[in-house]
């Protein structure tokens, strides 16, 4: 087991708390995936609630962390934590270079590895990376298993369709039965 390094505790960046993550509306996420689905409408419910929470952890990020990580003194610096949107619908935190041309995690490594970063938020921006770290995995989490529950929906949609081929078919030549009256 590895021990992980000391984070001080400055007024500069305050990382996420249980709290911050209470306030997010959860309870049908994780506990949502064990529970006997009966069919496309709750998978694609379950979906939903995957997506709305991954939009609040996005909305969290905005506005919990991008605004600390380009305040004073980290504004100063030659890379900025940045969103980036992607194609499919989600938006994760990235560094990147103050003219935009390019983006990556060796940003961040470069710059605690520059002597001319102040000592003084090392540990700070160890912990901005630790929190943007998190979040990216709590926002494709959260994106991953709303698409494989619309993969889902949509797969059980067609298994219905099939279902009901079948049997509104074999009814079809089945002859109605008649109800005797009492």
């Amino acid at each position: 087991m590895t021990a992980s390094p000391p984070i001080s505790h400055s007024t500069r960046f305050v990382t996420l708390e249980q709290a911050d993550f209470q306030r997010l509306e959860h309870a049908g996420y994780l506990k949502g995936l064990l529970q006997p689905f009966k069919g496309k409408g709750s998978l694609e419910t379950w979906a939903s609630q995957c997506a709305a929470l991954r939009d609040d952890v996005i909305g969290l990020a905005q506005r919990r962390v991008l605004p600390q990580a380009r305040a004073y003194p980290f504004s100063l610096l030659d890379v900025q934590l940045a969103q980036q949107a992607t194609g499919a619908g989600t938006t994760f935190l990235r560094w990147r270079n103050l003219d935009r041309s390019s983006m990556g995690v060796a940003f961040w490594e470069a710059l605690l590895a520059n002597p001319a970063t102040p000592t003084s938020l090392i540990d700070e921006l160890y912990a901005i990376e630790m929190q943007r770290i998190v979040l990216n995995m709590q926002i494709s989490l959260t994106h991953s298993i709303a698409r494989q529950a619309l993969e889902c929906a949509s797969k059980a949609a067609q298994a219905e369709a099939a279902y009901l081929r079948r049997v509104h078919g074999h009814t079809a030549a089945v002859p109605p039965t008649t109800k005797e009256s009492p």
